[in-house]
This record gives C-alpha cells, structure tokens and sequence, in this order.
C-alpha cells in the first residue's frame, strides 16, 4: 500500500513566511529557513516552498533565501513562485530544489511544461492550480490568485498532464485558511480527470479533515496544509501517527518526546 505524504507549505513573501484566509489578508509569520529545518526535523514528507508574489511582481523567486532553506532540509522539496523559462527551472534546482512548480508562468507559455518535462522528466514537474467556484464552473486563477483567466480548472489540468506534468498540486481558493476541511468536491472532480498523484491543498483545520481526505479520496496522495502547521495547531508527528491509528498508511520515523527523530 502506497503511504500517503504530510507536506508543509511554506508561502513567503520579502524573504517571510507569510499566511492569510483565501490568499487575503497575509499575515508574518517566522523565517522560512527556520519553519523548514523544525519539518523536516519533525518529519514531514516534502516541504513546499512558493514565493507568493513573483509572479505578480513581475520578478524571478529569490535565491538566496532558497538556498540557504534547501541546505536545511534532508525531505523532497518542491519549489515554485515566478517560474516562466527552462533557465529559471535550472536555476531552482541548482538552489536545491527536487521539484519545480509552474503555475502563471505556464498559463502564459503551456509549452513550458512539455519544455520542461523532456529536459527533467516529468516527475520534476508539478503544475500547480489555484482554483475556485464561479458561476458553477471550476475556474483558474493566476497571479497568487488576483487573476480570473476564465479557464475550467479541469480542462485546464488535463491539457497540463497530457503536455507531461508529473503531479497536481490543487489549491481551492474557496477552503484556503478556512480550516472547515479540504474541497472534497473539487478535488474527487480531479482525480476523476487525471492519473498524476495529484496534492490536496486548502482548507486543512484538525486531524480529522485529513482522515477525511484519504478515506473519502483514496486517489489523492498528499494533504498540503500552512496555518494549523505553522501556529502550532497540529504537530506533524502528532498528525501522523492519528492517520496512522485511523488505518491510513503512513511514514513513521522513532522520535523523542519533543516529535523529533532519534
């Protein structure tokens, strides 16, 4: 049986790990150099690292604070923000990266994904979706969601798998920090679409909602989830040793009292 993964997200901002409630209203949170070493310590499964506001801001994901993040890390991380060319795809796995996530950069330019994939292979590349309800349909959003690009998020996904993205990262901007649980709707709509692993993102607020997201949906691989990690609400050894009693196949590493590994 295939383990499902914990992944932290880290949305950062002027060089901060920043949060906010559908992508509004962002607060400070810690140093991301910091936040990734105490989940990688605490045994997360992948570490997610966006620079929010790259692409709106018309600039490339800063290096530096990359860099200095990847060297603390020993899990697969997944690095995304300002992602527009092959060269900016080299330059974040050179910073350390495992993965590297497209999201306007490939709405502008959907041959980057291809591009990308046959450079890489598609197991490098994750395209992620901000998604959300509109006049019934389920709609893309770009630019850290500020942008309506009136694309359907499901023809949308389809085309990107088939143009060889690896993974499906989809953020439901309706559930974003609202902690009442996952998209279930939108996401069952998208495992049906496509047979990538595909990344629950969104709407995370207690152990129960990720039980929730494995169990009702057994084709998602992974429960992306920022504010209950990043508050301290839920520790991830905490959460995943509840998943693992709830009979969902985890990673479990030996740890201390303090969660961390021994």
């Amino acid at each position: 049986m295939i383990t499902k993964r914990i992944i932290p997200c880290l949305d950062v901002r002027d060089g901060r790990v920043v949060k906010g409630t559908r992508f509004l209203g962002l607060r400070d949170v810690a140093s991301p150099v910091e936040l990734a070493a105490l989940y990688s310590d605490q045994g997360a499964d992948e570490l997610v690292f966006y620079d929010i506001t790259a692409s709106s801001d018309g600039r490339k994901i800063f290096t530096e604070i990359l860099r200095e993040t990847a060297s603390r890390v020993f899990i697969p991380l997944t690095v995304g923000g300002g992602i527009s060319t092959i060269e900016d795809f080299d330059r974040v796995l050179k910073c350390g990266a495992d993965k590297v996530s497209v999201n306007s950069g490939a709405l502008r330019d959907p041959e980057l994904i291809s591009q990308a994939a046959k450079k890489y292979g598609s197991q490098c590349v994750v395209l992620s979706v901000d998604a959300k309800r509109v006049d019934g349909q389920f709609r893309v959003f770009s630019k850290g969601g500020r942008e309506d690009t009136s694309l359907d998020a499901l023809e949308w996904i389809r085309k990107g798998v088939g143009l060889g993205a690896g993974e499906i990262v989809l953020n439901s901007i309706d559930t974003d920090g609202v902690k009442k649980g996952f998209d279930l709707e939108m996401l069952e709509a998208v495992c049906a679409a496509v047979q990538v692993p595909v990344i629950a993102s969104g709407g995370a607020g207690s152990m129960e909602d990720f039980e929730i997201l494995f169990k009702t949906l057994p084709g998602v691989d992974a429960g992306l989830a920022a504010s209950i990690f990043h508050f301290g609400q839920i520790r991830i050894p905490d959460l995943k040793q509840f998943l693992d009693e709830k009979g969902i196949n985890m990673r479990i590493e030996k740890r201390d009292e303090d969660g961390f590994a021994g």
